[in-house]
């Protein structure tokens, strides 16, 4: 039986969240199911062109401007999407956290270096840098991660410096350099598992605003021409965008979606992991 006050408790009893991670388990099922429900691929032209939602029943959502199945299109969209998503998440945490962790810790010189360094990305707005370096490269999967992670990772290394600079004083930190731990083991055992709940929050909002970037790099047609993503779908309507708005609309919906279920699910996980919330 589940406690009241454990954290899948806590979490049961945020709605939002759950409505979000049935949300999230929904593009999960659809991003599993793709090759099962359409074998063929979605580049495949299955139909006529354009054809509006309702029009065939063989094509629910109906077809793209080259006549491609939008929702085969769809369901394989939710995989690139994903792995975008949680590929460039995994290293701006990782940077984001080691830069963080050490100005933190060593406070001094390095830590104005390592924050100079952190404000040179944060002086260009995000989503330029983010043009500026996948436009100086061949448009793929690899420089579209590069350039999200490179936007994505400074505020996280602020939080964790922040989080750094609150633990260094408690006297367990203490402890542990009285005890003669060494820095890696001091900051791996004693000073992360005590910061992981901000990292784990912003990771997860991070996501979101991943897919996010990556639709809006498809949209200005800096996207994977090869890989088919939510955002390569919007680009690709936006050439018939006053005629034929679903085709852009429909997987724009995926990404609201998707990002709202994501964003609720990291809520939930603020609320379940701040330890005053036991009490509620």
């Amino acid at each position: 039986m589940i406690s009241r006050n454990s954290l899948l408790g806590r979490f049961g009893r945020h709605y939002p969240a759950v409505a979000g991670i049935t949300l999230l388990a929904a593009v999960t099922a659809m991003a599993l199911l793709a090759p099962v429900l359409f074998p063929q691929g979605p580049w495949r032209m299955v139909g006529r062109p354009q054809l509006w939602p309702g029009a065939d029943p063989r094509f629910p959502l109906g077809t793209d401007i080259l006549g491609r199945d939008l929702l085969a299109c769809l369901f394989y969209g939710a995989r690139v999407s994903l792995l975008i998503g949680l590929s460039a998440t995994l290293a701006a945490t990782l940077v984001g956290t080691m830069i963080g962790a050490a100005a933190g810790f060593f406070g001094g010189k390095v830590d104005r270096w390592l924050m100079g360094f952190t404000e040179i990305f944060q002086t260009t707005p995000p989503f330029v840098l983010a043009v500026v370096v996948v436009a100086a490269f061949t448009p793929s999967l690899t420089s579209i991660i590069i350039a999200i992670s490179l936007v994505s990772w400074p505020p996280l290394a602020r939080l964790v410096r922040a989080q750094f600079l609150q633990l260094m004083p408690r006297e367990f930190v203490l402890a542990g350099i009285v005890m003669g731990m060494s820095n890696t083991r001091l900051i791996v055992t004693q000073l992360l598992p005590n910061a992981i709940t901000p990292i784990i929050v912003s990771s997860s909002l991070m996501i979101a605003s991943a897919i996010l970037l990556e639709a809006g790099l498809a949209f200005l047609g800096l996207g994977d021409p090869n890989a088919m993503s939510w955002g390569y779908m919007i680009g690709v309507g936006r050439e018939v965008l006053r005629t034929d708005w679903y085709i852009t609309t429909i997987p724009g919906l995926a990404v609201l979606l998707a990002v709202l279920a994501i964003n609720l699910v990291g809520e939930g996980l603020n609320d379940a992991l701040n330890p005053r919330s036991r009490n509620r």
